[in-house]
């Protein structure tokens, strides 16, 4: 990952970092669709149609995430982002480096595994999806915010500033 001279991510990141996460929390807030879908298909191998909507538009919102963590990270290799604040400990640069990265492999593998699931019938990587991959993208969301507030009101640093304002 580049590091690049500005202080701030690019009005482009900023717009993606937050469609993406409002995206995210659609499909982890209301999961119902693919749900009542799912249940449906193991109990009597159909769905109804308002199921197969709902459950595309899990799937649709999946894939539009997909999309923009690809454009994010192609952003993220081309503009760089800032360096780290130096009132930031070396042991929290590097953790939120190893955190980052963890973020960004979920966010990619959440869909994957979603749309191997979903378009091409492998209930493995359903049940890695839903299981193991929710699981963990929770705690790195919990763990990402934590890292912003610390940085907001312990560090006293721009971080947060820089994501939203600019």
């Amino acid at each position: 990952m580049k590091k690049s001279g500005s202080l701030s991510f690019s009005l482009p990141q900023r717009v993606l970092h937050w469609l993406t996460a409002a995206l995210i929390f659609f499909n982890l807030l209301l999961p119902d669709g693919m749900n009542e879908w799912n249940r449906s298909i193991k109990r009597t191998g159909t769905a109804s149609a308002d199921q197969i909507s709902s459950a595309n538009i899990h799937a649709y919102v999946g894939v539009a995430i997909f999309v923009l963590v690809v454009v994010r990270l192609a952003l993220r290799f081309v503009q760089g982002v800032p360096a780290s604040p130096s009132e930031e400990p070396a042991i929290f640069r590097r953790a939120s480096k190893y955190a980052h990265m963890a973020l960004y492999f979920v966010l990619v593998a959440m869909p994957v595994t979603g749309i191997a699931a979903y378009y091409l019938g492998y209930n493995g990587a359903g049940d890695i999806h839903a299981g193991v991959l929710k699981v963990i993208l929770w705690a790195l969301i919990a763990a990402h915010v934590l890292g912003a507030l610390v940085h907001q009101f312990y560090w006293k640093t721009n971080v947060l500033r820089r994501m939203t304002m600019g």
